[in-house]
């Protein structure tokens, strides 16, 4: 099955700061606060773990104005959507500004992807964060590719399409600032259920919890 829950939280970057890296196979995030009406969001953006073999990719690219849908004009909160194509939700592959989106995808470290990231997340800006809400408190995760994880990891059973994270902050034209991440060992090409394609089909797991 795809995500528990999945959606759009709209608000304005209050400020970001990194993870501590330490040697205790701790996670590293870039963790984004986000100022919403019920209070300060913490969005805490995978860009994998210090000691990882597992390498992360990222993308960032601009959307142009109107390219982005729906989500653009919410109000600000968090926002349930859909997994399908017209409710706003983002699918890497399958979403026309994301497939025809600039930039190819770049691979490097942990801290080249936080490199990639934080120019983005000026104060102030208004930021829509993609991903799953926390089951406890205010924040999101799973802000990256939710498709493609390899059969027999254990994230095979929350692959599913329209459903992938993203970090997106408005432009003074309208458009977005746009920084998308994947894991090596997920797969660019999948079914209908977000499982790679038998092509890719191969044992192996990221080194992340979702």
């Amino acid at each position: 099955m795809p995500l528990d829950r999945y959606g759009v939280l709209v608000g304005t970057v209050r400020r970001h700061y990194r993870d501590r890296p330490d040697t205790q196979g701790r996670w590293f995030h870039v963790n984004i606060e986000v100022s919403a009406p019920l209070g300060v969001h913490r969005c805490a953006v995978d860009v994998d773990s210090k000691q990882s073999a597992t390498g992360v990719r990222w993308r960032a690219f601009t959307i142009a104005p109107g390219a982005l849908g729906p989500p653009a004009h919410l109000a600000a909160g968090f926002h349930e959507l859909a997994r399908d194509r017209n409710s706003g939700a983002l699918d890497y592959y399958r979403h026309p500004a994301f497939v025809e989106g600039e930039g190819s995808w770049v691979s490097g470290t942990n801290l080249d992807a936080a490199r990639a990231l934080e120019p983005l997340l000026t104060p102030g800006r208004r930021v829509l964060i993609f991903g799953e809400p926390f089951d406890e408190g205010l924040g999101v995760h799973n802000i990256h590719q939710n498709q493609g994880d390899p059969y027999g990891s254990q994230w095979w059973d929350e692959n599913g399409i329209w459903q992938d994270g993203a970090t997106l902050t408005e432009r003074p034209d309208g458009g977005f600032d746009v920084f998308v991440s994947r894991f090596s060992t997920q797969s660019d090409r999948t079914d209908e259920e977000g499982h790679p394609v038998p092509s890719d089909l191969r044992p192996a797991g990221r080194s992340l919890p979702g």
